[in-house]
Order: structure tokens, then C-alpha cells, then sequence
């Protein structure tokens, strides 16, 4: 599977773990409800991830905010702090597939789908790039100074 990018499938947690999951990532930020820890095959946890708690709430998995609840989590994962944590999903996702676990009934209006759209934009920009796996990811282009008047 050498330069392929693997498959980012998106999982409810409920669901039973299959062998074509691969590497399987929990990325909300509070423990499903009615799971055990012992009984949910993981490779890791990221809550780093997640929606902020307030953007979380705020949301409530309303279909109405669900276009202005995209474009802030968008925001918020551009935040430094989120670097290391999408750095491990993009290395994942070159190694093999990567299974994203979620708990919300709604699959296409919820975190993880915005976060594997995410991730796969990445993963096409740095393949085209060329770039390491380990290349720093950068919030933003540092803007040209103006000229003064």
C-alpha cells in the first residue's frame, strides 16, 4: 500500500469492531453512553479532536445549525492545539485504514464526518505536495506586509 492513502471509514460506536476497520480512533470528547471501556477495541482515544464543549452543546444535533456547527468546528480544528492529534490520524491513514468512532445517531450531520473531510483534504493536499508524513501542519499563510502610505 506504499503512497496509497487507506480508507477513513466513519463508525457508530455501537456498532460491532470488524477486521477491515484497521486502526480504530475514538474522537468524541466524552465516553459513549453504555459502553464499557474493557469492551470498545481501540487503538486510541482523541478527544483533542472533538468539538468543544460549547460549540458541542450549542449544537444539540439540530439540523438547522447543522451548516454554521461545519463551519465553527472547521474553525476549531484549524487551532494549533489540534495539530498533533490530526498529524496522528493523517499517519494512520497512510499506514492502512483508519476506522473514525463516533457516537451520534446521525452519521452524515455529525463531528467525525466534518473530520474526515478534513482529514482526506489533507492527506490529497500532501500527496500532491509530495510532502513527509511528518510535515508541520500550519494554521494559515503568513500574510505579505502591506506597504505603507
Amino acid at each position: 500500500m506504499a503512497g496509497e492513502i487507506g480508507p477513513i471509514r466513519l463508525k457508530r460506536v455501537y456498532e460491532p469492531a470488524a477486521p477491515e476497520d484497521g486502526a480504530r480512533f475514538l474522537v468524541e470528547r466524552l465516553w459513549p453512553r453504555g459502553v464499557r471501556r474493557d469492551a470498545l477495541p481501540l487503538t486510541d482515544w482523541l478527544r483533542d479532536v472533538a468539538p468543544s464543549p460549547a460549540l458541542r452543546q450549542w449544537y444539540g444535533h439540530d439540523p438547522a445549525r447543522w451548516p454554521e456547527f461545519r463551519r465553527r468546528y472547521l474553525a476549531e480544528l484549524r487551532a494549533p492545539g489540534r495539530a498533533a492529534a490530526l498529524r496522528r490520524l493523517e499517519e494512520a491513514a497512510r499506514a492502512g485504514p483508519v476506522t473514525l468512532l463516533f457516537a451520534a445517531r446521525d452519521e452524515a450531520r455529525s463531528s467525525a464526518a466534518v473530520l474526515r473531510e478534513v482529514l482526506l483534504r489533507r492527506l490529497r493536499l500532501r500527496a500532491r505536495a509530495g510532502r513527509a508524513p511528518a510535515a508541520p501542519a500550519r494554521a494559515r499563510p503568513p500574510r505579505p506586509a502591506r506597504p505603507r502610505r
